[in-house]
């Protein structure tokens, strides 16, 4: 068994809390572990567990769970929970879950999962969207697609995600949110399996020839971290490269300032406050890219 037999691997970090007297892993927190490598296989897929299972009408409940030992994880082991799935029957699948510290597997799981419509409390189908989902993914497949178009064509995907990163999450007045501009710019929107939009960000002219201004950056908060945010990005990036652009700016959150640097983004001037966020502009050269 190795590590790169699984397409989704999340890596994660032994605590103090997890060992028990003997100076290992307590046998129970594996399957925790293991629970939390099954939330990342839901964000590798593209889907925000909150959002997509109302649209496909039930959802996954685990009906067995085996577990095999093979060796003990200790304090401050740097973990791997790899998942794959295995098997697609007509209303249940079978999932491989491995946990790994550098190349060595400490424990394997079977898990079996069947689709359940809640209100019935009754197995049904898997829908026929997440079945080719699970293939697609499985197969080395994308999960997502970008769109770039104009507002009027992609308002209907954007905003709704806006809303409620910027608005809902952040606590920016509605009003502050909307402007003319949107009118004006390039847009681009990632869109799930399910055509969900979980990423989106436009691109500006500025009134300095052959610069650039991308802005209203979005990810839906189930799948950050998931590489959503880069894929937009690097859209935008691309759009503006075409059309005849050398350099590129953003007024980037401060918490943000590390994603932006690890794609080629650096701090330009002093720290500055917008809509009651601490922001810092950033700038990329196209030219040097």
């Amino acid at each position: 068994m190795k590590r790169q037999e699984y397409r989704c691997r999340h890596r994660l970090r032994v605590r103090w809390s997890e060992v028990d007297r003997q100076g290992i892993v307590f046998n129970a927190h594996y399957l925790t572990y293991i629970d939390v490598g099954v939330s990342h296989y839901w964000r590798q897929l593209g889907l925000p567990y909150s959002l997509a299972m109302p649209q496909l009408g039930g959802e996954p409940v685990m009906r067995k769970a085996t577990l095999e030992y093979a060796a003990p994880a200790q304090l401050d082991d740097e973990l791997e929970v790899a998942l794959r799935c295995e098997r697609l029957g007509r209303t249940s699948w079978t999932m491989r879950a491995a946990l790994f510290r550098g190349e060595r597997a400490l424990a394997t799981a079977e898990l079996v999962y069947v689709w359940v419509n809640l209100a019935a409390h009754a197995a049904q189908p898997i829908p026929a969207a997440l079945r080719e989902l699970f293939e697609r993914f499985e197969a080395g497949g994308d999960v997502l697609r970008v769109e770039t178009g104009s507002w009027s064509r992609l308002q209907a995907l954007a905003a709704p995600l806006r809303r409620a990163v910027f608005v809902e999450e952040q606590g920016i007045p509605e009003q502050e949110e909307w402007d003319e501009a949107d009118a004006e710019a390039l847009h681009a929107v990632a869109v799930n399996a399910l055509g969900q939009a979980v990423g989106a960000g436009r691109l500006l002219r500025t009134d300095e020839p052959g610069v650039g201004k991308i802005g209203r950056m979005a990810v839906h908060r189930a799948l950050r971290g998931s590489g959503i945010g880069a894929r937009v990005l690097e859209a935008l990036v691309q759009a503006a490269r075409e059309r005849g652009d050398h350099t590129l700016r953003l007024s980037a959150q401060r918490t943000a300032v590390g994603f932006y640097a690890r794609h080629g983004w650096r701090p330009v001037g002093e720290p500055h406050e917008e809509v009651g966020i601490p922001h810092q502009w950033m700038e990329r050269r196209l030219t040097d890219a």
